[in-house]
């Protein structure tokens, strides 16, 4: 009964010490790729091209409004004829602008994949090659925690890096 006692304490004692030997890292990956240097510049690039099709969307929004507000005037005065040619007109108008709509997000996506891919790709490869070098055990990404403690985050010393390797290759150019 001692022999099982001293074997269970020795088990447990030997499990905290490989538990102190486990190295935990956290990273807030969307933190670091819109807080780095790069995906600044892309989150500013996606803007500029968010806000040049924004204007276009709502003036042709505008004009759509407009469209049904002069139909709403002259609806007592005009023909049936020319009533329906401006309703087909209209929903011709409304179509147009869903299709604009509709390819403006996509054309958005599309480049936001293509700006922010590469950054976060570059952001991963950093991850793990610092956990290689400090020996970390494991390096989890924050979105996939229920609970963590902050001082385990390593999300700004990631960020620092990627900023460092990002400029010490401009600078190489």
């Amino acid at each position: 009964v001692v022999l099982v006692g001293f074997a269970v304490l020795l088990n447990g004692a030997l499990t905290r010490v490989h538990a102190a030997d486990i190295k935990l890292g956290f990273v807030d990956i969307d933190r670091a790729a819109n807080e780095a240097e790069e995906g600044k510049k892309a989150v500013g690039k996606l803007k500029e091209i968010m806000s040049s099709k924004q204007s276009t969307i709502t003036e042709k929004g505008k004009a759509i409004e407009k469209m049904k507000t002069d139909l709403e005037k002259q609806e007592k005065i005009i023909s049936a004829d020319a009533r329906k040619s401006r309703i087909e007109e209209m929903e011709r108008a409304e179509r147009e602008f869903q299709r604009m709509v509709t390819d403006a997000n996509q054309e958005f996506e599309k480049k936001r994949r293509e700006l922010t891919e590469a950054v976060y790709k570059e952001i991963i490869e950093i991850v793990a090659k610092y956990g290689q070098d400090e020996k970390y055990t494991v390096i989890l990404p924050v979105q996939s925690l229920l609970y963590s403690d902050k001082s385990l985050e390593i999300t700004d010393i990631i960020i620092k890096k990627y900023n460092d390797q990002k400029g010490a290759k401009e600078s190489k150019k």
